[in-house]
């Protein structure tokens, strides 16, 4: 096997495995299952999001997806827990664990995952196929912001949970019109999402990305989906407060659907090539 296919089968491995240990690590101790519980999830998440980009994508622009999400994800957290900027002013407590300069370590793993979940399913739902149909400004501009509206309809569940079940982040205002959140950090999901999809699609406008290669098969497109449906059953099952239950199906389900029917589409079309 040459040492770039080798490289990019076995890094993604590697960087699991010490990345694992290390949150494991600093997680373990008195009272912490819950930060042990979301240290491996987020791990594990963030590895199987990695080995799919890198076999949907290749290993270039999986690394440049991966750079730019977690740069920016960290950036706008960071700037947000100290500054109030996109989402509304807020604290971090320790239940998110390990933290790098303030922000905890699985939130731009998380940035990373839901992006790349999001820009798979736009694309399935838009071309019937795991990437992008048509290069273009236009394009990564629509394509961009439908991703972002589909990874903050994730939020919309997730940040009633976090902040008043978990506890995972204090915010300064209590009164916001959803459940207690603030309307503004909605509004930052899905610009600092859009700046994150743009800038994977312009970074990557001059490399020839196309799904269906002798090294990617559909079931690794399952993956981003599987991630986001794994979401939505959370939420069903344990979304607080109780409206969220009712609200879940419909805000990611909806995208959801419509992306499956996307793959099936694209799975018959590679069927037919064959």
């Amino acid at each position: 096997m040459p040492a770039s296919n080798l490289l990019t089968v076995r890094l993604p491995l590697l960087i699991f495995v010490l990345v694992s240990a290390w949150l494991i690590y600093t997680s373990i101790g008195p009272g912490k299952a819950v930060t042990l519980a979301i240290a491996i999830a987020s791990v594990l998440m963030f590895a199987a999001t990695w080995a799919s980009a890198t076999r949907l994508l290749g290993a270039s622009a999986a690394l440049r997806f991966l750079s730019i999400s977690v740069s920016l994800g960290w950036f706008a957290e960071q700037m947000g827990s100290t500054h109030g900027w996109f989402f509304g002013s807020y604290t971090y407590t320790d239940v998110l664990g390990l933290r790098f300069v303030g922000v905890p370590v699985v939130i731009p793993m998380m940035w990373f995952a839901l992006t790349y979940a999001g820009y798979v399913i736009s694309n399935l739902i838009v071309w019937q196929a795991p990437v992008d149909g048509a290069p273009g400004v236009g394009n990564a501009l629509f394509l961009s912001f439908l991703a972002a509206m589909i990874v903050t309809a994730f939020d919309l569940g997730a940040d009633p949970y976090l902040v008043y079940v978990l506890k995972a982040w204090i915010m300064t205002k209590t009164d916001g019109a959803w459940f207690g959140e603030t309307v503004q950090g909605f509004f930052g999901w899905v610009f600092v999402s859009f700046c994150i999809l743009c800038a994977f699609r312009f970074a990557t406008r001059k490399m020839p990305l196309k799904a269906g290669s002798v090294h990617f098969l559909p079931r690794h497109a399952t993956v981003p989906l599987g991630i986001y449906s794994a979401g939505l059953v959370f939420q069903v099952f344990l979304g607080h407060p109780v409206e969220i239950k009712s609200i879940a199906p419909f805000a990611m389900g909806i995208p959801l659907l419509c992306a499956l029917a996307g793959l099936q589409r694209w799975r018959n079309q590679l069927k037919a090539a064959q």
